[in-house]
């Protein structure tokens, strides 16, 4: 029986399918002439010619160029049209929200901060989103409606059952059980959320140091402790959104702390967190401690252990690179991954001479050794993160050429 319009095998899916293909070779490669785009995709001259027409004519890419400095006639190179969708993406923490627009190609056009300072702000958490997307729409010279998808990224994680945020009390005005609802009224666009340290995952799995790589954990450390967990190719974020909190997880060398949603802190945190650091370095005796955030003066000071020569330094290197790699044990033995991805300020400032310290105590902590290799996504990775994951949509959506 002959399928309908549709179905697998027909005309217009396998003309969808191809259209598809050559569009994520052009993101892939950039500009491409008909002749290369037919051998990466493995068709015919006529038949690539009549895709790039149709594509062309959708407005999903443009004729740009022609091939240059090479043997025989030029040739006319086509590349995806940028206007072609746009996406958003926010990074919400409790001093700002950083908001960005990015066009089909994943190039960033628009950018917006919106500071949010203390916990009285004055201002609804709808009104900042809103206010902080409007910023960055206006910066990318676009209107509201221009954007096809949003993700916002936050601390901790939206409950699946009860919609309200949970692991994350130190951010204000966002645990309202109605937030998701109120947004999804004043925003024009769909949106999605996820928790931040998920979309920095996602960020080195497209474009970073996980690139390739199905099953990976990548521990995140800047103002909190927390870890992404990605199996088989698939973030796992767990009943309620919790999957990665090891900030909570109770850990030999520090006390047993309990309540810990009411201290929002655990035996990890206390042990390899940020505040950590500043605090073992008085204990070794090291002067010039850097003032202002744990995170910043973390970052500082592991920065200057790496490079510096002195015993005191050294040890401080040694024995928080020995406080990572205990509650990452823990990990590893659960999980096996294949690789471990070290990111955040404060882990990433310590480059590789922390990263191979970890790598060599976790060897002796766990049965298990997968890799440890630091971030390479180090300019605002949640905000690329959140991007990704509203271009993979929004690509779904405007390439869909079978509608």
């Amino acid at each position: 029986m002959a399928g309908t319009a549709g179905t697998p095998g027909t005309p217009r899916v396998l003309r969808a399918m191809n259209d598809r293909a050559a569009l994520d070779l052009l993101l892939e490669h950039g500009p491409l002439s008909r002749t290369r785009i037919g051998k990466l995709t493995g068709l015919s001259k006529p038949t690539a010619s009549q895709l790039l027409s149709r594509l062309e004519a959708a407005g999903l890419v443009l004729a740009t160029g022609t091939t240059e400095g090479r043997p025989g006639p030029s040739a006319q190179l086509y590349e995806v049209n940028p206007a072609a969708g746009h996406a958003a993406g926010l990074d919400v923490t409790p001093q700002r929200i950083l908001a960005a627009v990015a066009d089909i190609t994943g190039r960033t056009v628009g950018r917006f901060e919106l500071p949010t300072p203390g916990r009285r702000t004055g201002t609804p958490v709808v009104q900042q989103v809103t206010d902080a997307l409007d910023g960055a729409v206006k910066a990318a010279g676009l209107a509201r409606d221009d954007i096809h998808r949003l993700v916002i990224g936050t601390p901790g994680a939206f409950d699946p059952t009860t919609g309200r945020l949970r692991y994350a009390s130190h951010l204000p005005g966002w645990h309202s059980p109605t937030l998701l609802e109120e947004l999804a009224a004043a925003l024009p666009m769909p949106f999605e959320y996820e928790n931040d340290v998920n979309l920095v995952a996602l960020a080195e799995q497209r474009l970073g140091a996980a690139r390739g790589h199905a099953d990976f954990v990548l521990l995140w450390n800047e103002e909190g402790l927390g870890a992404a967990l990605v199996l088989g190719g698939r973030l796992h974020r767990g009943w309620t959104g919790g999957a990665g909190e090891v900030g909570f997880l109770p850990v030999p060398g520090t006390p047993l702390v309990r309540q810990v949603t009411k201290a929002n802190s655990g035996g990890y945190q206390e042990l390899a967190g940020s505040q950590a650091v500043p605090r073992l370095a008085r204990e070794l005796g090291i002067e010039d401690i850097p003032q202002g955030p744990y995170a910043e003066a973390a970052a500082l000071l592991l920065a200057r252990a790496a490079q510096a020569g002195d015993d005191a330094h050294r040890h401080l290197l040694r024995t928080y690179a020995t406080r990572l790699a205990t509650g990452l044990a823990s990990l590893v033995s659960v999980l096996d991954p294949e690789l471990v991805v070290l990111s955040g300020a404060s882990l990433t400032s310590g480059g590789e001479p922390l990263r191979a310290l970890v790598q060599t105590e976790l060897e002796e902590l766990a049965a298990s050794r997968p890799r440890l290799v630091v971030g390479d996504v180090r300019e605002h990775p949640v905000l690329r993160g959140a991007l990704e994951s509203a271009l993979a949509t929004t690509r779904d959506e405007v390439f869909d050429t079978s509608r």
